[in-house]
């Protein structure tokens, strides 16, 4: 039988006959791989369906009365980012950078929930001496924790049909590759293919899956897009280079709220929850004021966390000024810049500006507006800020100061960690705003009179 050369894409699944540097269908540059395809025969099933599901016609109120099944992975933080557990039958898709942590956390969830539950660990990237060896460094063990390595998919089912397991974990969804499709492991057709007969074989047997997944260089999914519509829970693993700081989001999750995100701390011994956050990202002491450093609180989901910002206001040697931002938006520092020169009258036009988060993370929330710019005033104008004092609030181009989102647990955090003084906007929160402790802020004109 001949077979047949094609150029796929590996970002939209487009094929074409020749290669061409730019995606006709969805544009990206330098995606279309060759791939060896073999036709189809006339007697070949011309549609599969991904899922294979059929159930009886049920009413509605008949149907909610069947309660989800939730266990607890044995994790904290990934339990309260899961809202309470794993669902039976649910598929977690965690994608990550290479060396982020994914193979540790799954043998740390894996070691957790052998205790209760059967586990099968299937690899198609490290053999089992491997997986052994880091399994008795982080001293996860036990005799419900089976592995396999192997990348053949029938094999994975034959396998699953043999032990069935209670939690399956493929580690990674790229590595597989299925007999009956002619294409290279990783292209989109075998990792759809591929997740396809993982859903279709443990929803039904009520089997939970961890599906681990590799990212491209601009940090999405490598693979069909398809595939996050599949799975009933995305999660993304999030850190900044050479910090010891994990981070996993939520962005889709059937069972679940996404608001939430877990924090971990790469150790020796693997990762370690970080249950105090607002201790973790402000780790320098609190007890000394410093020039150019502000304190805020940010909203990670729905975690309050203690965030210090820190500005470097310094004379420039360049014909341009610098504007420098770590774990932050540089154009949003650029807008706040602006807005204090124009209100605040402060002349940056020879200054480099330097801001950055303390905690190696980025921090997308408006709250840290006002901490950004109290610290830029202090380093401009030399002017150490109180060091029990937090700066809460989103300022606007025009110079005002209005409130943030969730402040009343905002304002819980900063009084639980000693802020005697929270600069702010006022609010019409009663709860948030009772207390000798709350400074109003209305515009960028009244704030830099009071750091005077």
């Amino acid at each position: 039988m001949k077979f047949k050369t094609i150029y796929q894409c590996q970002k939209c699944g487009q094929q074409t006959p020749k290669w061409a540097g730019q995606c006709p269908a969805c544009g990206e540059w330098n995606t279309l791989a060759e791939e060896v395809i073999k036709p189809e025969s006339k007697a070949a099933p011309k549609n599969k369906s991904l899922t294979d599901f059929t159930s009886e016609i049920t009413p509605l109120t008949q149907g909610a009365a069947l309660k989800e099944e939730r266990y607890p992975s044995g994790v904290k933080e990934f339990d309260r980012l899961l809202s309470g557990g794993l669902v039976k039958g649910q598929l977690i898709l965690l994608a990550g950078a290479p060396g982020i942590g994914k193979s540790t956390l799954m043998l740390q969830i894996a070691g957790a929930l052998s205790k209760d539950k059967k586990v099968l660990y299937v690899s198609g990237e490290e053999s089992i001496p491997q997986i052994s060896a880091r399994a008795k460094r982080l001293n996860c063990g036990g005799e419900n924790i089976l592995l396999l390595s192997e990348t053949n998919t029938e094999n994975v089912i034959a396998a699953v049909d043999k032990t069935a397991p209670d939690v399956l974990i493929i580690d990674s969804i790229q590595t597989l590759y299925h007999p009956q499709f002619s294409s290279s492991a990783g292209t989109i057709g075998q990792v759809r293919e591929n997740a396809g007969e993982i859903l279709r074989l443990a929803k039904p047997k009520g089997i939970s899956v961890f599906i681990l997944g590799h990212v491209t260089k601009d940090g999405a999914l490598a693979g069909p897009k398809v595939l996050e519509h599949m799975v009933d829970t995305v999660l993304y693993f999030d850190t900044e280079k050479d910090s010891l700081l994990r981070l996993i989001r939520a962005h889709k999750n059937r069972f679940g709220a996404t608001s939430e995100v877990a924090l971990f701390k790469m150790t020796a011994k693997g990762l370690e929850d970080v249950e105090d956050a607002s201790a973790y990202f402000a780790q320098t002491s609190r007890a000394q004021s410093l020039v150019g450093r502000a304190f805020s609180v940010s909203l990670e989901g729905a975690r309050p966390i203690l965030t210090e910002v820190q500005a470097l206001v310094s004379p420039t040697h360049f014909p341009y000024p610098r504007r420098i931002a770590t774990g932050m938006d540089l154009n949003r520092c650029q807008m706040l810049l602006a807005a204090l020169e124009k209100h605040v009258s402060l002349n940056l036009d020879t200054k480099d500006v330097y801001v950055s988060l303390a905690g190696g993370v980025k921090i997308n929330d408006p709250a840290l507006d006002l901490a950004v710019c109290a610290a830029v005033i202090s380093s401009a104008r030399d002017i150490a800020l109180p060091a029990a004092s937090a700066f809460i609030g989103e300022v606007g181009i025009l110079g005002q100061v209005a409130p943030a989102g969730a402040m009343e647990r905002r304002i819980e955090e900063a009084r639980r960690l000693a802020m005697s003084k929270i600069h702010t906007a006022k609010t019409n929160n009663k709860t948030a705003a009772k207390g000798g402790d709350i400074i109003e802020v209305q515009d960028l004109l009244s704030l830099a009179a009071k750091l005077r």
